[in-house]
């Protein structure tokens, strides 16, 4: 990944999307850009033309809090897009002699897997920024019995979605889901710009998929803490399930997350109907797994 470039579109995607009204300045003639005008943003940050098309050229080096600061008001950044614009800033000011491989943990401690075990009525996952999945409870693993049937090991998130043709029935909301993950592995990107699983990962799917390159283009950027998510599981049917995406603060990078049904709902009965399920097949050919490829 090019640092440089990846500042660069950042910057140039959130300027795009902001227009003259919605900043409180007078529009006049006509517009070869969408969205703000370079010399509109530097107004709005504070900051001369020449030291905003400096930033905008991928050069976030010696760039102070309080300038970034400004940035995140002139561009209307959200929480998730500041902390994005702070990780690429300090990647920026890192010393190429002390750069270091950054690799996510390969798995996690046995205490851990454990803890998943112990939730015997709760899907749960555990995953890393690349979005593999290093650990799961036996209600995990059924949940996601197509992910953990394809022939990527460890299990990985993007692939699935966007090389595994399953993956488009497996979600109810496929598009959203394929969003989600574009905008995770973004954020991942921002804090870890060095790892190169990371970077493997990217160009292996910016070159086998249309529909991550696309979305990949767009710099979204989004945290993965709480919320709905639909599923169409092959066993069991329709899942409208919660989550909760925790940190797990003594193991940097990793992620657990856990699924529910609201009570009395038919997907409360559909997690029932998933743990007889699961403790009855064998999960590595219960789903017919297809190609995977």
């Amino acid at each position: 990944m090019d640092h440089r470039s990846e500042i660069r579109e950042f910057l140039t995607s959130r300027r795009a999307r902001i227009t003259p009204d919605q900043a409180g300045l007078p529009s006049y003639g006509a517009r070869r850009v969408p969205g703000l005008r370079r010399a509109e943003a530097a107004q709005l940050a504070g900051v001369s033309v020449e030291y905003y098309a400096r930033l905008e050229r991928g050069n976030l080096s010696g760039v102070s809090d309080a300038v970034l600061d400004a940035l995140t008001r002139a561009l209307r950044l959200d929480d998730t897009e500041r902390t994005h614009l702070y990780d690429l800033a300090r990647a920026a000011g890192t010393s190429p002699r002390r750069r270091r491989p950054a690799r996510a943990p390969q798995g996690v401690r046995p205490n851990v897997q454990r803890l998943l075990d112990a939730m015997t009525d709760t899907p749960a996952t555990v995953t890393n920024g690349r979005t593999d999945v290093l650990a799961a409870n036996a209600l995990g693993r059924a949940l996601f019995a197509p992910l953990h049937e394809s022939a990527w090991q460890p299990p990985n998130y993007a692939r699935f979605i966007f090389l595994d043709p399953r993956s488009h029935d497996f979600w109810d909301n496929w598009d959203h889901a394929a969003d989600d993950t574009v905008a995770l592995l973004h954020a991942e990107a921002g804090r870890n710009p060095h790892d190169p699983d990371l970077t493997a990962l990217i160009g292996e799917l910016s070159t086998r998929s249309t529909d991550f390159r696309t979305r990949w283009a767009r710099h979204d950027v989004r945290r993965h803490t709480t919320g709905v998510k639909h599923f169409h599981h092959p066993a069991v049917g329709t899942l409208d399930l919660t989550f909760e995406a925790m940190e797990l603060v003594a193991d940097e990078g990793l992620t657990l997350l856990a699924y529910g049904a609201e009570p009395g709902t038919a997907s409360e009965d559909g997690l029932r109907l998933l743990a007889t399920w699961a403790a009855s097949h064998d999960q590595r050919g219960a789903v017919p797994t297809g190609d995977g490829a």
